[in-house]
């Protein structure tokens, strides 16, 4: 009986690498980066205040996330640089600068 071991072909990628070549291509990767932002917010806060979280952005190396809720705002505003350090550890300090709270 023969047993063959099946070599991973150059050409075969995981889908999460596809969906970054073509992201990569068309010009989208801060749309990615952006929705790998929220989904690190989803898990770091209460489900309550992340429904809060209207939107998250990112134009000109600039994180901009809406929020509805005048109180959550504000406690982002007052922890602007914890909220950017963070990024900046999980995400890489190249890909942003500043953080934007609308």
């Amino acid at each position: 009986m023969l047993i063959f071991k099946m070599k991973k072909k150059k050409r075969e990628y995981q889908s999460s690498e596809l969906v970054k070549s073509f992201a990569k291509i068309y010009g989208f990767e801060d749309k990615l980066l952006a929705f790998d932002i929220k989904d690190f917010l989803e898990e770091y806060l209460d489900e309550g205040l992340f429904m809060e979280i209207k939107t998250v952005n990112i134009e000109n190396q600039c994180i901009i996330i809406k929020i509805d809720s005048p109180l959550l705002r504000h406690d982002f505003q007052m922890r602007k640089s914890f909220y950017l350090n963070k990024f900046q550890n999980k995400f890489g300090p190249e890909k942003f600068n500043d953080l934007q709270i609308l």
